[in-house]
């Protein structure tokens, strides 16, 4: 039982790898890359990550709405293939049209592989209530940016951009077959509606639009700093050719702090914890604005590596738990507000970034907008405080 669901879990951390990690932050690093080679703008730039975020927004309502409880795994393995496939075309034209088609494509396919996958390990999870072992498996996002990362600069080196994106999707192929072999729904998952589960104390189900909006404002925000800290970076003096490290930076921190979000949600708090992780990133966006030096980057990429996963860790584990009858549908509503905001934040950057010649109102603008998403979810702590535990039911060892 044990080893089946190590697993079960390797499989799920996998799927965020190629998914996620690869296919949908690998266009970060690789970005300048391709801006040094082909000469587009950063406008163009903000385009290409605004296609993705269209096709992540599309793919997130339609994984929360379709009744997709039966249909999981083979739904999951369609989207990883898909998501494989656009990693590796990108790699293979050089319109821009195709380009945008591609990103929207492996957007749309990412969403789907996030929902599905959240939605399958986090119930598996619940009905062994070792929920806090979310971070762990949302810990791949991390962990793939880190490992794409190192493997972006060994593949340009000797294929330029275009074969890194190859390469990505080679790797993403092999890692593929253990996701396939590893990461599949049971009956105990397809039951949990029937199936009572202890949660910690957290706000009513009627609460979910105050965190919906509040994860839609930190959508918006986030993605800033997500797509353009490795383009700022190389045009600075600092990291002139060596930017990917600091990207590289945002993915070793990223790697745990998944796991050390949910401990201290379930000491604290989801909400509270929600709040400090904002907060605490907010202040990392508008770090290189103050103080420009190479110290400013890695502290800056590292609280932003720090909080971004674990505030997605938290947001979908807390709504999974308001509303745990129906968790693809939750987690596919807060997804969908999320990529709302990540698919306005790009454009908007890129254009001011355009018109001002630098990006520094836009990530003032950026950390201002998840400071107000930190102040709406105040008013969720009173239930943390109020609300009674439930009865645990008895556990079982793995």
């Amino acid at each position: 039982m044990r080893k089946h669901f190590i697993l079960f879990l390797i499989g799920g951390i996998l799927s965020l790898i190629i998914a996620m990690g690869i296919g949908r932050f690998a266009y970060t690093p690789i970005l300048p890359l391709m801006q040094k080679d082909l000469s587009f703008s950063n406008a163009v730039a903000g385009y290409l990550a605004s296609s993705n975020y269209a096709g992540y927004l599309l793919g997130a309502i339609l994984a929360g709405a379709i009744p997709l409880k039966k249909y999981r795994t083979i739904s999951l393995r369609i989207h990883l293939i898909t998501s494989i496939l656009t990693t590796m075309l990108m790699g293979l034209t050089y319109s821009p049209l195709l380009w945008y088609m591609l990103r929207f494509v492996s957007g749309f396919a990412s969403a789907f592989v996030l929902v599905l996958a959240s939605g399958i390990v986090l119930d598996k999870l619940a009905s062994i209530n070792k929920t806090s072992w979310s971070g762990l498996f949302y810990g791949g996002v991390g962990l793939g940016i880190f490992s794409s990362s190192i493997i972006i600069p060994i593949l340009n080196q000797s294929f330029q951009w275009e074969g890194t994106w190859i390469g990505l999707a080679a790797i993403s192929g092999i890692l593929a077959f253990f996701v396939w072999s590893w990461l599949y729904d049971t009956p105990n998952n397809v039951e949990m509606k029937n199936t009572q589960v202890a949660f910690a104390q957290v706000p009513p189900k009627k609460w979910i639009p105050w965190l919906t909006i509040a994860y839609g404002l930190e959508g918006l925000g986030y993605i800033v700093t997500g797509t353009f800290i490795v383009s700022i970076a190389e045009k600075t003096s600092f990291f002139h050719n060596n930017a990917t490290f600091v990207w590289m930076m945002v993915g070793l921190a990223a790697i745990p702090s998944c796991l050390i979000w949910s401990v201290l949600a379930k000491k604290w708090g989801y909400v509270k914890s929600l709040v400090l992780a904002m907060v605490l990133q907010s202040f990392g966006i508008m770090m290189p604005v103050f103080w420009m030096s190479k110290n400013s980057f890695v502290i800056s990429a590292l609280l932003f590596g720090a909080t971004f996963m674990g505030i997605t860790t938290l947001a979908t584990t807390l709504g999974r738990q308001m509303n745990p009858s129906n968790s693809s549908q939750t987690i596919g509503n807060l997804t969908a507000i999320y990529a709302g905001g990540q698919l306005i934040g790009p454009t908007l950057a890129g254009v001011i970034s355009s018109f001002t010649h630098n990006f520094n109102l836009a990530l003032l603008g950026a950390a201002s907008v998840i400071l107000l998403g930190a102040g709406l979810l105040f008013n969720g702590i009173k239930f943390e405080r109020e609300a009674p535990k439930m009865t645990k039911p008895k556990n079982f060892s793995l």
